[in-house]
C-alpha cells in the first residue's frame, strides 16, 4: 500500500536528486534535497485540505489528479509561474522574462521579490475565504467548541466570510501595503486588486464547483427516489402476480431497480473540482516559491526541489483518501484549515516584513499535529465508552 501510492515519489526523487548532482555538483544535490524538504513542511496542511476535496471524486479523476494535476503543480506553478510574474510586472514578453531568468538570475530574483505584495495579497485572500467558509459553517463535529459554536452562528449571515474577507484586505492594504519593503513603496492599490482579484477567483471557483456538486447531488436524491418507487411498483405486480397465478390467470410480470450508485464526482462537477484543487494547491505554492530564492536563484533548481516536494504531497493526498485518515482522525480537518488561517495571516502580513518559512512550517505542523493527537485522545474515550457499556449490556443480562 505504502509503496504503491509513494512509489512514483521515490523514484522521482532518486532521479531528481541524480540530475541535479549530475547538473549542479554536490552542492545543487544538497540545495534541491533542502528545497523538497521546505516545499513538504510548508504544505503539508495542503495534503489534508486536498485529501477533503479529492475524496468526493471518482477513480479517474483521482488519477487526473494525480496526472495532469501534478504537471501542472511541478512545471506551471514551480516553473513557468515565476517567469509569468516577471513578465507581467517587469513588462516584458515571456521569451525575455526567460532570458532573464537563466542570465541575469539576480535581476529575475529581485523581481519576483517585487512582485511578492500582489502575489501575497492574491493567495492569503484566497486562502482565508478558505478558513472562513469552513469556520462559518455549521457542523456537527467540533475540535474547539467554544470557538467554532459562536463562529457557526456568525456564519448563518449570508456573505459573511465575504464581508470579513474584503474588511482584512482593507486593513492589509491601508496599514502593511502602505511601506513595503519588498520593491519599496506604496502597494495600497497593488495589494486591493490583486486581493479582490484572489476573492473572485474562489467565488467564481468554488461557486462553480459547489453548483455542479450539489447538482449531482440532487440528481442522485432523484434516482434513489425512482429506484424506491420502481422496488414499490415491482412489489406490487409481483404481488398481483402472484395472486393471478392463485388465482389460475398465469400472468406474470416485474419491474427492477436501476441504476448505481455514484462512487464519487464525475462529469463538470469533478472537473471544477479539480480546478479547484489546481487553485488552491497554486495558493499554497506561493510561500514556497518565494522562501526558494532564499535557498537559491536557480529556477531548474528550484522546480526540481520544489517538484518533488510536490510529488509527495500528492501522494500523501492519496494515501489519506485511501487509507480513510480523515474519517478515522476526525479533526485532522479542523486542524488543516486552522493552519490554512495561519497561513493566510502570514501571507498578508509578509506584504511588508519578512518571516522566516521555518515558521510558517512549523505553524501548520504544529496545528495539524494538535488536531491529530486530539483526533487519537477521542477515538479512545468512545472506544472505552463503547466497552464500558458493552460491559454494562453483559453484567444486566446476567442478573
Amino acid at each position: 500500500m505504502l509503496l504503491k501510492t509513494f512509489g512514483w515519489s521515490f523514484a522521482v526523487t532518486v532521479i531528481g536528486l541524480a540530475l541535479a548532482g549530475v547538473l549542479w555538483g554536490w552542492q545543487g544535490l544538497a540545495i534541491v534535497g533542502i528545497l523538497s524538504i521546505l516545499e513538504i513542511s510548508l504544505s503539508f496542511d495542503n495534503a489534508v485540505i486536498n485529501a477533503g476535496i479529492l475524496r468526493k471524486m471518482n477513480a479517474f479523476w483521482q488519477k487526473i489528479f494525480l496526472t495532469v494535476g501534478i504537471l501542472i503543480a511541478v512545471f506551471g506553478m514551480r516553473l513557468v509561474f515565476p517567469v509569468i510574474i516577471v513578465a507581467i510586472t517587469a513588462k516584458l514578453s515571456p521569451v525575455e522574462a526567460v532570458n532573464l531568468a537563466i542570465n541575469d538570475k539576480d535581476k529575475y530574483e529581485h523581481l519576483v521579490t517585487a512582485a511578492h505584495p500582489a502575489i501575497a495579497a492574491f493567495g492569503g485572500i484566497f486562502l482565508l475565504m478558505i478558513f472562513l467558509d469552513f469556520i462559518f459553517e455549521e457542523r456537527d463535529i467540533r475540535w474547539l467548541g467554544w470557538l467554532e459554536k459562536p463562529l457557526a452562528k456568525l456564519g448563518r449571515l449570508d456573505t459573511f466570510s465575504v464581508v470579513v474577507a474584503l474588511v482584512v484586505l482593507l486593513i492589509s492594504a491601508t496599514t502593511v501595503a502602505t511601506d513595503v519593503a519588498h520593491g519599496g513603496g506604496d502597494k495600497s492599490a497593488t495589494v486591493l486588486l490583486a486581493g479582490v482579484a484572489g476573492l473572485v477567483t474562489y467565488l467564481i471557483v468554488g461557486g462553480i464547483s459547489s453548483y455542479f456538486e450539489d447538482k449531482l447531488e440532487e440528481e442522485d436524491e432523484d434516482d434513489e427516489a425512482d429506484e424506491a418507487k420502481g422496488a414499490d411498483e415491482s412489489g406490487e405486480e409481483t404481488k398481483s402476480a402472484t395472486n393471478a397465478q392463485l388465482n389460475g390467470s398465469g400472468a406474470s410480470g416485474g419491474r427492477g431497480s436501476s441504476g448505481a450508485s455514484v462512487a464519487g464526482l464525475a462529469g463538470k462537477a469533478a472537473f471544477f473540482m479539480f480546478l479547484y484543487l489546481e487553485v488552491i494547491d497554486a495558493s499554497f505554492s506561493f510561500d514556497g516559491v518565494i522562501g526558494a530564492f532564499a535557498i537559491t536563484n536557480d529556477i531548474f533548481e528550484m522546480a526540481l526541489g520544489l517538484g518533488i516536494g510536490a510529488m509527495y504531497i500528492r501522494s500523501l493526498t492519496v494515501f489519506l483518501v485511501r487509507r480513510g485518515t480523515l474519517d478515522d482522525y476526525v479533526y485532522l480537518e479542523h486542524g488543516a484549515h486552522y493552519a490554512i488561517g495561519a497561513l493566510a495571516a502570514i501571507l498578508l502580513v509578509t506584504i511588508k516584513y519578512e518571516i522566516n518559512e521555518v515558521i510558517t512550517g512549523l505553524v501548520g505542523v504544529v496545528l495539524i499535529g494538535a488536531s491529530y493527537w486530539s483526533s487519537v485522545v477521542r477515538n479512545r474515550r468512545e472506544a472505552a465508552e463503547g466497552e464500558g457499556s458493552e460491559s454494562k449490556t453483559e453484567v444486566t443480562s446476567g442478573v
